[in-house]
């Protein structure tokens, strides 16, 4: 019996083999699974390809001048970097505690408060001159006679807090003043460091 139905199934697979219509459908789905991975791999290869190429380009755009220097045999100057100021060519720089003392003991800087008149008048670094950013516009020809364009200038207001100093910074730089530097640190920094100051409230 056992053999009889080993007979028939072996009949039966046969015969579907050698069914025309059957073949054809298989076949076709091989066919169409194998167009199917290699349409994929494709695709994939083709991704690839053009992540390659972007980065090929943005690496080119940002080393361009690496490359012509590579090339011509030659050495550009490095690009400057970007300075403290938003005005185009900038001289304005902050400076911190070390750098404008010295300054000060050199007598190399004149040393010149944003703040208001009011607070000047309280206490403020010993020789510095009072400019306040909210009159500028009225003080400035004052100002301008009295102290060179080529003056270095050190403008301080009350500490890190304060941008007034920063303000006047800018203005100073517009009327052509273009050697400033901006104490950050201000009068508290000064007077914590002991340094010489003068006012009403000292």
């Amino acid at each position: 019996m056992l053999c009889a139905i080993a007979t028939r199934t072996t009949k039966s697979v046969w015969s579907r083999n050698r069914n025309p219509a059957t073949f054809k459908a298989s076949s076709r789905r091989t066919y169409h699974g194998n167009m199917s991975k290699t349409t994929q791999l494709k695709k994939v290869f083709l991704e690839m390809g053009i992540i390659i190429l972007i980065a090929i380009s943005i690496g080119l755009a940002v080393n361009h001048r690496m490359l012509l220097d590579i090339l011509n045999g030659t050495k550009s100057a490095p690009i400057p970097s970007p300075t403290f100021s938003s005005a185009e060519n900038s001289q304005i720089a902050p400076a911190g505690l070390l750098q404008v003392r010295e300054l000060y003991e050199k007598d190399l800087a004149l040393f010149v408060d944003a703040r208001e008149t009011p607070a000047f008048d309280a206490a403020h670094i010993r020789k510095a001159v009072s400019l306040p950013v909210s009159e500028f516009e009225r003080k400035q020809p004052e100002f301008r006679k009295k102290h060179d364009l080529s003056t270095r200038l050190v403008v301080y207001c009350s500490g890190y807090g304060c941008h007034d100093s920063r303000l006047l910074s800018e203005k100073l730089y517009n009327t052509g003043y273009h050697d400033i530097l901006v104490f950050e640190g201000g009068l508290p920094e000064w007077k914590e460091a002991g340094l010489p100051v003068e006012g009403t409230n000292k």
